[in-house]
């Protein structure tokens, strides 16, 4: 297939959500689109300052930067900000607990993102447990893909809200029920409603049945961009029909499948 024919131009996202312990990010070399975000796994699979510059050369490269963590912290470790290459963006989040320590976990978030804000006032700033926070402190707005983020966005913008919406879904282009259960439906499962909804102890992936593959099934289409490319599509433009500016596709099954 040339470039321009894959599957993910298809689908309108604007970028590619690639994490380092999963692939090369280099691989965002390969992909039709001109915008990379990288997450932030912990300090030992950040990519290299040399590896950054080469995508900064010809992407538009956004880096999660967790602002309780050592090295990102600007009231207290900032080491890394100045390793950051010119060039390349920053995505300021509170920071997943599963890649920080005990200490790195008990800092303050509030003033900790103001801080970066203002060190990177052009940084995006993640809004996944922080909303308001993250809202204070302005900015790109980049949120994860919820069961209502349709209505959130439009109300934002009919509340007068004029700054850009930056949104972050896991992405799986296929209608193979199985196959999207398997790629997303731990992801799901993990959402508060969803774990309330779903039977103990269940399964979560294509192995689901009954009640919990009901629920799953229903619940991956409300966290998760899925299906044929242009049914994606469709989604898509739905949410920048509510507000979203930019969409940020996480490839669940792989990086391939965004090059196929």
């Amino acid at each position: 297939m040339l470039t321009g024919e894959r599957a993910v131009t298809r689908t309108g996202l604007d970028a590619a959500a690639l994490k380092p312990r999963e692939c090369d990010v280099r691989r965002a070399l390969d992909l039709p689109l001109d915008s990379v975000a990288i997450d932030y796994e912990g300090r030992d699979h950040l990519p290299d300052a040399a590896t950054l510059r080469e995508l900064a050369r010809v992407k538009e490269v956004w880096l999660t930067t967790p602002v309780r963590a050592d090295g990102f912290d600007p009231l207290g470790d900032d080491s890394l900000y100045e390793w950051v290459p010119e060039g390349v963006g920053q995505v300021l989040v509170a920071g997943h607990p599963a890649y920080l320590t005990d200490g790195e976990r008990s800092r303050a978030i509030a003033p900790r993102l103001g801080a970066a804000r203002e060190r990177v006032p052009d940084a995006w700033v993640g809004t996944e447990g922080v909303e308001r926070v993250a809202l204070a402190a302005g900015g790109t707005q980049y949120e994860l893909l919820s069961r209502t983020t349709e209505r959130d966005f439009r109300a934002l913008r009919a509340a007068g809200f004029e700054g850009e919406l930056a949104l972050y879904a896991p992405t799986v282009l296929t209608d193979d029920e199985d196959a999207v259960l398997d790629a997303v439906g731990g992801y799901a499962a993990r959402r508060r409603p969803v774990a309330r909804a779903l039977p103990d102890g269940c399964p979560t992936d294509g192995g689901a049945t009954g009640r919990a593959r009901d629920v799953l099934s229903e619940a991956i289409r409300d966290y998760a961009l899925v299906g044929a490319p242009e049914a994606v599509g469709e989604r898509v433009r739905a949410l920048k029909d509510a507000g979203a500016d930019v969409v940020v596709g996480y490839p669940a099954r792989g990086v391939e499948e965004f090059l196929g």
